[in-house]
């Protein structure tokens, strides 16, 4: 029953994000600055209830007190948040890209050189079209969503209609 409902969950977050982006966005960074924000606090108490214990208690806090403010800001400025993010995240295909180029003239690996080539093009089109690379993103994260739940119905009737027979008794089937 359980596979089931989270198939069920998985097929409606996934048509959220197809049908409304932009709510699947929102929830999304609040989701990341809800846990940002907790895990920051959850740093900064066993930072300071630890000092006398942890060598790098200091290093702890200060982790702690970026995560609080990071929650916050997601909060404050979720839009800026998400294009942040999505920074972030062309700035590490392109620095990826780079270093894949380079380590495909040292060990003469072309193939390695083109996924260098297509990190840093990936990078800079994000850059480039930011509102689309976080619409497409939202998308894969749908059609995944979708595709994932409907494997976990199909796997949960399959689950359901079999029959028990004795050489199940005490296997476990994952």
């Amino acid at each position: 029953m359980s596979l089931l409902f989270r198939g069920v969950i998985a097929i409606i977050l996934g048509l959220i994000a197809l049908i409304a982006p932009w709510i699947a966005l929102l929830a999304l960074i609040i989701v990341f600055g809800v846990y940002a924000f907790l895990d920051g606090i959850l740093a900064v108490v066993v930072a300071i209830q630890e000092r006398r214990v942890l060598p790098y208690w200091g290093w702890l806090l200060a982790e702690g007190i970026a995560g609080i403010i990071l929650g916050i800001v997601a909060f404050v400025w979720p839009f800026r948040t998400a294009l942040i993010l999505l920074y972030i995240v062309a700035a590490w295909a392109i620095v990826t890209g780079i270093m894949e180029i380079g380590a495909a003239f040292t060990v003469r690996a072309w193939l390695l050189g083109l996924a260098g080539v297509l990190s840093i093009a990936f990078g800079i089109l994000l850059i480039a079209l930011p509102v689309a690379g976080l619409l497409s993103i939202l998308w894969l994260l749908g059609i995944y969503a979708i595709a994932f739940g409907v494997i976990l119905i199909v796997h949960a009737f399959q689950w359901h209609l079999r029959p028990a027979s004795p050489t199940h008794v005490g296997e476990m089937d994952f």
